[in-house]
């Protein structure tokens, strides 16, 4: 895997789908590091450690000096080591820059705080410039050693404590860097249960028949506003999951129902059909919810009910009795089977067009037929 990865580095899409199989097979695909990454990807333990060429605004000749330097003089103790040992004509200020925000820089900092190491920059990089004009001057400095100089940087931070990113501001410009999530992804921890309502990911849509009904659970982290010639608006968004991202379209009379949904950096379970008739595959977006507010009714049959015929037209029958309204923006819950064998549950998802929109009506009406029923959160 981390050979794959080192050669597909300059393709966004297959990296983030071989990260993606990475999680999956339980490897950690971890971030980079100034004082561990090669230029390739490499094995760290039981973890793949993010190659220095992957990361953006850093070039050849800077991925060179850093690895050069570190070889002959060890380790970089400190940010202001590192600045000093590759001062701005080495290593200038937007390849700093990439570094701390994609977390190659991380162990300088206290609780790995990058917007700390971003607002010292400035200054440390103005000391090692400093420092650097001096030794080619062939003068001495007040501060020639580096423990007081780290001292001194040290101190002046301490006066000027900065807080950190938040997790979402952290990410985006991870993702700014890296072409993705890396460290945490906002779907990351929703990867098992999203199972339940979305068996299928982004990578394999592709593949998918033309007019093939499809849920999936993404975000959006791009979405593009349209005027029709009738003047009706719709709207081309990015949908986005682990294994990578997706164009999918949303028709007027869809986006007038969905507008309020389709935010950026909304975590949702999109309802879609699978388009070819053009020269490439997109998704026709009919339907979509919130992930965070999901909710999902769970009917409890044991093994022998589930295979009987006559239990499965009664369920059908009581559930497309409480449809959601096609034509209003109301709730739609996802169904599904807790199939009890001896000791095992296995959850079984119904089609998409059995979704229930009264929830209240639908399990009275399955409790009248002695059927046992939750209401359960996606997310715990």
């Amino acid at each position: 895997m981390a050979s794959l990865l080192s050669v597909n580095a300059g393709s966004n899409d297959k990296m983030q789908r071989y990260i993606s199989n990475c999680y999956s097979m339980g490897i950690d695909v971890i971030s980079p590091s100034i004082n561990l990454s090669g230029i390739d990807f490499t094995i760290k333990k039981d973890q793949i450690l993010f190659g220095l060429s992957a990361i953006k605004n850093l070039g050849d000749s800077a991925i060179r000096n850093i690895i050069e330097n570190r070889n002959k003089l060890g380790i970089y103790k400190s940010f202001s080591d590192l600045c000093d040992r590759l001062p701005s004509n080495i290593l200038n200020k937007r390849n700093i820059e990439s570094l701390i925000h994609c977390g190659a820089l991380d162990e300088f900092s206290e609780n790995n705080n990058r917007a700390q190491l971003f607002s010292d920059l400035e200054y440390v990089m103005e000391w090692a410039s400093s420092r650097n004009r001096d030794r080619i001057s062939g003068q001495g400095n007040l501060f020639d050693s580096i423990s007081n100089n780290e001292n001194k940087e040290f101190s002046l931070s301490q006066g000027s404590k900065v807080e950190d990113y938040s997790l979402i501001e952290k990410l985006k410009l991870e993702k700014q860097l890296l072409g993705f999530y890396l460290s945490d992804h906002p779907l990351k921890h929703l990867a098992k249960p999203a199972k339940l309502v979305s068996p299928i990911s982004i990578s394999q849509l592709e593949n998918s028949q033309d007019r093939t009904k499809v849920s999936l659970v993404g975000m959006i982290p791009e979405i593009k506003q349209i005027t029709t010639r009738k003047g009706d608006r719709m709207a081309i968004v990015q949908l986005e999951d682990l294994s990578g991202s997706f164009e999918a379209i949303v028709f007027p009379k869809t986006y007038c129902r969905l507008s309020e949904f389709l935010l950026t950096d909304t975590r949702l379970l999109v309802w879609g059909t699978i388009d070819k008739k053009s020269d490439k595959t997109q998704l026709i977006i009919d339907d979509c919810r919130e992930i965070d507010n999901l909710k999902l009714l769970v009917i409890d049959l044991d093994s022998s009910q589930a295979s009987d015929i006559r239990i499965q037209n009664t369920i059908r029958d009581c559930l497309v009795k409480f449809k959601p309204d096609r034509d209003k923006c109301g709730i739609k819950i996802p169904v599904l089977a807790a199939v009890k064998n001896n000791e095992s549950i296995t959850y079984v998802k119904f089609g998409d067009q059995f979704c229930v929109g009264d929830i209240h009506g639908v399990s009275k009406l399955l409790s009248d037929k002695s059927f046992q029923v939750n209401l359960k959160s996606l997310i715990a």
